[in-house]
């Protein structure tokens, strides 16, 4: 699961130190936005250096190259894509599956010089244009490698010439065809960041929207922010008991050579057992 994603800033060792222990499912180390340009190369060498020696945990540890618009992408790659530790990249500013098949053989290249298996490292892509929105599927496509995408935030805001809404209403077209994108592909739909990192309530509010629109998880740019969402996306007590209620009972019936049954008064088919099966999957069950 990978409920939250914490971006951590490639240029600050305290963080990066400390990023694994609060409890979110995945780290970014962030060499993009959270790097200044005449900090670039430090943080590349301090991003490489932790992945050799630091302590992850659990996490899922991925790496926020920049662009191919410019000109350290192939630098950030060369310096973290060695490291064992590494599980995937997340790229900045995908338009279309060319961004992702240039990506896709750089990292061939690289996995296969220092001795990697080939296909080793995942690709979560971030889609922060209506360009790269309208080509979602596509980009989703694109390669095996691609576990995840992302609609952008500001950036997205920007390129739609809008501006940033209490409730994000200028972003709701956009997460909607990306989870249809992500889901039709068989890759995961991630979120966002929430950028108001004091307001708990508003942070439920979209998590909990986001959650039915049908995202498996969201990014963060605060610890503060991973209980609230770990709350919100991990199944209750009542949802688990009912998801094994309706797993039991689909399976008595399938005994019976029955296709559906009624549990509580409703009908239980094929869909109802494979939601609850992901509620499982969500609580860890299964």
């Amino acid at each position: 699961m990978r409920r939250t994603m914490l971006y951590l800033p490639g240029n600050n060792p305290n963080m990066l130190t400390r990023g694994y222990l609060f409890g979110s499912d995945g780290i970014i180390l962030d060499l993009e936005d959270a790097v200044a340009m005449v900090e670039k190369d430090t943080a590349r060498i301090l991003v490489s250096k932790y992945l050799q020696q630091g302590e992850f945990g659990d996490c899922y540890v991925s790496v926020r190259i920049n662009g191919i618009d410019t000109e350290y992408w192939k630098d950030d790659l060369a310096a973290i894509v060695p490291n064992k530790r590494l599980d995937g990249i997340r790229v900045p500013k995908v338009e279309d599956e060319n961004t992702v098949k240039i990506i896709d053989e750089e990292l061939s290249r690289l996995e296969e010089q220092n001795g990697l298996p080939v296909g080793k490292l995942s690709l979560h892509c971030l889609l922060e244009t209506a360009h790269g929105i309208w080509n979602a599927y596509e980009i989703a496509k694109a390669s095996p490698r691609i576990e995840a995408i992302i609609p952008g935030g500001e950036d997205l805001r920007a390129d739609l010439k809008t501006n940033r809404s209490d409730d994000s209403t200028e972003l709701e077209w956009a997460r909607r065809m990306l989870v249809f994108a992500a889901r039709a592909a068989g890759v995961e739909p991630l979120d966002t960041v929430f950028a108001r990192i004091t307001d708990d309530e508003g942070l439920r509010k979209e998590t909990e929207f986001i959650k039915q629109l049908g995202f498996s998880g969201k990014s963060i740019i605060h610890p503060n922010q991973i209980k609230i969402i770990h709350d919100i996306f991990t199944p209750t007590e009542q949802e688990i008991a009912k998801a094994q209620k309706i797993i039991a009972a689909a399976k008595e019936a399938a005994a019976r050579g029955q296709g559906a049954v009624t549990v509580d008064g409703k009908m239980v088919d094929i869909p109802v057992v494979k939601r609850a099966e992901y509620t499982l999957v969500r609580a860890g069950l299964a």
